[in-house]
């Protein structure tokens, strides 16, 4: 039996905002250790005692030259498989279905959020070999998160009748249940027989076409189309974009798994398998907060915190140092560009101040001061009426694309390393101290031809100094 490690890449984290931005989400971000959350689910498969294919990350065009570096920081085969829009998870796990059932190997999709926290792997893998067997014959397996609190912030599911010979608390799915008042999340947890809906899930490639093609055909005519006509970029794999947008968008669980769990007839089995090993979805600061190891008042703190007289507070810091006196139950989060105070119970309203963002066009919604890509990265350190500064750091070997800008000019002083630049019809390299400029509608491009990080100051001025003043003649990314 081949397992296929299937990551769903898809979510923005908005009740993670200052850290996590729409362009730069929660699953990019080392929240708990220092790899990012999903670094951590890649990891969570090594050593499992199964035969692995290589990872499948699906996630959307944004992210791909970051999740392809992270991987490659991890020493890990994968296969990027490119959504050129959101369209759900139902979607996305019948492309991954669709690129994984290629060879007609069939093997079983392990589907993980790439966004969770499970700080058990040894009990999270042996709950997956349990549930590798159920999907094997051909059942569709999740799994159900034993709960410790009254939360109504998840989705259960109720557990059914056991399965005999399944393995300890395997079970059938009775129903699905949306998220529940107070009242009603308590009872589930005194009765027992409700787990929390983890969105983690097992099935043969194959059964899940036959389910999707049972219960929404329109998906997967719609995703069969979009991936028969893929372009396919070393480790990248893009689906036609105009025929996925006509795709619908639908959830895994209501597309299929609530209609599995009524078995409808035609449909495979459905089977639950419970599993405790300290997961959370870290949906929110609060979760955030409970996932951490706390000092002896309650407190989480990263980065340059001092506290005096807190407790149970949570306080992160990015760069500056950031102090709290007296204070208990609150949430003080620090970046180059924002900071957020929230009480603890009001962290699943930091979506709100995201959407008021939005409304006012302001970037600090979207992006970081220190934005991410494929050559490396630049951070915007200072910025006027007519003037924009630029700390830009690029990789040994690469190099930014062929461009002009219609409204500004640029003056680049290499700090270290060597660039060869190209202005004009003419190349050169400017070394360590000296400098060079480009003017307004002249053809350029900045290269790393050394073996260390090439790091230079870029001061822009002109009328207008926004990111989309780019006109690209020729780009080694296949960027537009």
């Amino acid at each position: 039996m081949l397992l296929q490690p299937v990551i769903l890449s898809g979510g923005s984290g908005t009740r993670l905002w200052p850290l996590s931005r729409e362009k730069y989400p929660k699953q990019l971000l080392p929240l708990i250790g220092e790899e990012s959350l999903l670094q951590g689910t890649v990891r969570r498969v090594d050593g499992i005692r199964l035969e692995l294919a290589p990872t499948m990350v699906v996630c959307n065009e944004e992210y791909r030259f970051v999740i392809a570096e992270q991987l490659r920081l991890m020493g890990k085969d994968g296969v990027l498989l490119l959504e050129p829009v959101g369209r759900n998870t139902a979607p996305a796990l019948t492309m991954a279905a669709l690129e994984a059932n290629r060879e007609g190997k069939d093997p079983v999709l392990l589907v993980m959020p790439s966004d969770h926290v499970i700080l058990d792997t040894a009990a999270f893998q042996e709950a997956v070999r349990q549930g590798a067997a159920l999907a094997a014959a051909g059942s569709v397996v999740t799994f159900g998160i034993t709960p410790d609190c009254p939360e109504t912030g998840y989705g259960y599911i109720r557990m059914g009748e056991m399965l005999d010979g399944a393995g300890d608390g395997a079970c059938r799915i009775a129903n699905f249940v949306e998220k529940p008042d107070r009242e009603t999340a308590q009872r589930y947890l005194d009765e027992g027989s409700y787990l929390w809906n983890s969105g983690l899930f097992m099935m043969r490639a194959s059964v899940w076409l036959t389910a999707i093609e049972q219960c929404r055909p329109d998906i997967l005519a719609a995703c069969r189309a979009a991936w028969q006509s893929r372009l396919e970029d070393g480790i990248f794999v893009r689906v036609d974009e105009s025929a996925f947008e006509q795709c619908p968008s639908d959830s895994i669980d209501y597309a299929v798994m609530e209609r599995v769990a009524a078995r409808q007839e035609n449909l495979p089995a459905g089977a639950m398998i419970p599993l405790t090993a300290g997961w959370s979805d870290v949906g929110s600061w609060d979760s955030l907060w409970q996932a951490l190891p706390k000092d002896a008042n309650g407190n989480v703190s990263q980065g340059d915190v001092l506290l005096s007289d807190c407790s149970d507070t949570l306080v992160l810091s990015g760069g500056r140092l950031v102090t709290c006196v007296g204070v208990s139950d609150l949430v003080v989060v620090e970046t180059a560009d924002a900071v957020l105070v929230a009480h603890k119970d009001k962290t699943q309203d930091v979506k709100n101040i995201v959407d008021t963002l939005k409304r006012q066009g302001r970037p600090e919604s979207l992006l970081h001061r220190k934005v991410y890509r494929p050559w490396g990265w630049y951070d915007s350190v200072d910025n006027g009426e007519r003037f924009l500064v630029k700390r830009i750091v690029i990789k040994p070997g690469a190099m930014l694309s062929l461009q002009l800008h219609h409204h500004r000019a640029e003056h680049w002083v290499v700090v270290r390393g060597t660039a060869k630049v190209t202005r004009g019809d003419t190349c050169y390299l400017v070394t360590e101290n000296e400098s060079t400029f480009i003017p307004l509608g002249t053809k350029h491009r900045l290269e790393n031809v050394g073996k260390l990080p090439l790091e230079i100051i870029e001061v822009q001025s002109g009328p207008y100094l926004g990111e989309d003043d780019i006109v690209r003649f020729d780009d080694h990314y296949g960027r537009k």
